[in-house]
């Protein structure tokens, strides 16, 4: 990184023996247990922060919504298990995130529930340990995804931090990540971030997710999940900035829902 200008720039990894120690007595050099802190762009273009996709189907009312903008939902998880029944079982704190895998409208799988604090989400074995995209049979045929598929690789990273959670570019392509967490929370607007190979990027923050649930926002009380909710597109954006104005129009992307309990 010859563009480098300071050490603050740079995050440790949770696989580095040095990580979360505040004063190691031996301090890791290891280039490859190191990533770039992606810098948030200024000022937001202005994409809508709650779209009405988001809100709560009537046909359908312990289901999560598919956050597409068609609305549409599936009120059952491959296997019969509900996804509400994973995401809001009484007295469950076992799982910290659930992550959804999606092509386009479609979601692939069933719903992949986190205990660990860290996770690997990749495409092809043995390329990591954890949530393996694919293992997940697809009857998509578009050529799109089939291309954006070879291209996930390595994927991402979650890791569940005490500031929040983060999540470390590990492929050779960009990803794309929405986050209510991410922008000003007076602002009406969201922004789609872009974060490059070898970038992290703290996608989550749960203080400024509670502060989001304000009483008087609609959006909020008819759909609770809503602030604990980041996208991530793979190579693919979308946006006012991109040919795709939806995440649904993405050909391969996930849908991380955070416990809020």
């Amino acid at each position: 990184w010859p563009d480098l200008r300071h050490c603050s720039e740079v995050k440790r990894l949770c696989c580095c023996e040095s990580y979360s120690k505040a004063h190691p007595e031996l301090v890791c050099c290891n280039p490859h247990h190191l990533s770039r802190l992606c810098e948030l762009e200024s000022p937001p273009p202005p994409y809508s922060r709650y779209p009405m996709d988001f809100l709560k189907p009537t046909d359908c009312p312990d289901a999560v919504p598919s956050s597409t903008e068609t609305g549409g939902t599936n009120c059952l998880a491959p296997g019969g298990l509900s996804d509400s029944q994973v995401l809001q079982e009484p007295g469950d704190r076992s799982h910290w995130c659930v992550v959804a895998y999606w092509e386009e409208k479609t979601r692939v799988g069933r719903l992949y529930s986190v205990q660990e604090p860290s996770l690997d989400i990749f495409y092809d074995l043995p390329q990591g340990n954890g949530f393996c995209l694919g293992q997940l049979n697809s009857d998509n045929k578009s050529q799109l995804v089939q291309k954006v598929r070879s291209k996930i690789g390595y994927g991402i990273q979650l890791t569940k931090e005490v500031d929040g959670v983060w999540v470390y570019n590990r492929s050779s392509y960009p990803i794309f990540i929405k986050s209510a967490t991410l922008d000003n929370p007076d602002s009406r607007t969201l922004l789609v971030h872009k974060v490059f190979p070898g970038f992290s990027i703290k996608a989550f923050d749960y203080e400024k997710a509670y502060t989001l649930q304000r009483p008087n926002d609609h959006e909020f009380t008819q759909q609770p999940w809503t602030g604990f909710t980041v996208q991530i597109s793979f190579v693919k954006g979308w946006g006012q900035c991109y040919t795709r104005q939806f995440i649904s129009s993405c050909p391969c992307w996930l849908e991380v829902i955070f416990n809020n309990r």
